[in-house]
């Protein structure tokens, strides 16, 4: 019976140990309170409360964590209704704030984003809210992490992840973005059509001066052909006129060491005379003394006729 007393004694006091042991996790740290008053911070590792008197008053993750807002109904400056809903991204630094600094921190994360955000995008008009998302975010980063700094948590980012206008205010965007869009294809068809007329007149004026160089060219090459046609057809007369120049001084030079007489001469002159007759001229004056010479040659042949 006493070791059955002082069995469940050893268990009592071992499932109580295991009660008040505590193991804090990585990225995680517990708030402890004593009485009811702030105690201490556990971080990672293993540790053991005084059973009755310390309690875990709040567990707290310090990993960078993310809160995804519903769309808020916001005006601007304009006086135009939108729907803008917003991302934090937010981190715990210091556990004793995040559990005292303000009761339900994530309820109060909500309410002051919402009205920063609207108090912002009330500064600002239609276009500038849906071209300025990088000033926006920064402004509202800027705000929130100064006045959640008493709460022991920092933001780190913001982001804006819809911005939604009105239906008509859509519609008219679409048909501004749509006429803006037909005026550039306009503009680009109309350079496409510039660029291609300038290539071809740059073709035609290129292709113009091609052929112009070809004609000339040709012409060039026309005029030299002639002109050594024209030089080779000098040379060629010159040098028959030479020759002729040169059989005749070659015939006088014979001549005139054969030694002629006046009726030798006289002969030659009638052979020059026949060679003129055969020429294209009608009438020929012949000298007197070629006439003679023409009888005594009649004569001869005569004589020879009756021998």
């Amino acid at each position: 019976m006493p070791y059955v007393i002082l069995g469940a004694i050893v268990l009592i006091v071992l499932i109580f140990f295991m009660k008040n042991v505590q193991v804090v996790k990585q990225s995680h740290a517990y708030v402890i309170e004593r009485l009811g008053a702030f105690s201490s911070v556990w971080n990672v590792g293993l540790h053991v409360k005084v059973p009755f008197i310390d309690r875990v008053a709040k567990k707290v993750s310090l990993k960078e964590q993310v809160l995804d807002y519903p769309p808020q109904p916001v005006i601007t400056k304009d006086n135009v209704t939108m729907q803008i809903d917003t991302v934090v991204y937010f981190q715990i630094t210091d556990p004793k704030l995040y559990a005292y600094g303000v009761e339900q921190p994530m309820v109060a994360m909500e309410t002051l984003t919402a009205t920063t955000l609207r108090n912002i995008i009330g500064d600002l008009e239609l276009d500038q809210t849906l071209t300025s998302r990088d000033i926006i975010n920064t402004k509202m980063r800027a705000i929130l992490d100064e006045a959640t700094d008493p709460w022991g948590i920092k933001v780190n980012r913001v982001e804006l992840k819809n911005i939604l206008p009105p239906t008509d205010i859509q519609n008219s965007m679409e048909k501004q973005m749509k006429a803006e869009r037909d005026r550039r294809q306009a503009i680009t068809q109309a350079e496409g059509q510039k660029r291609s007329a300038i290539l071809v007149a740059e073709g035609e004026k290129e292709s113009a001066i091609l052929k112009a160089d070809a004609e000339k060219q040709a012409a060039i090459l026309r005029a030299e052909a002639e002109k050594q046609s024209k030089i080779l057809k000098a040379e060629g007369e010159a040098q028959a006129i030479l020759a002729v120049q040169k059989a005749t001084a070659d015939a006088l030079k014979l001549l005139n060491e054969s030694n002629p007489n006046e009726q030798v001469i006289k002969l030659k002159a009638l052979e020059a005379m026949k060679v003129v007759a055969d020429g294209k001229s009608t009438k020929i004056i012949i000298p007197s003394e070629i006439q003679g010479l023409a009888g005594l040659a009649s004569g001869l042949v005569e004589t020879a006729k009756t021998n």
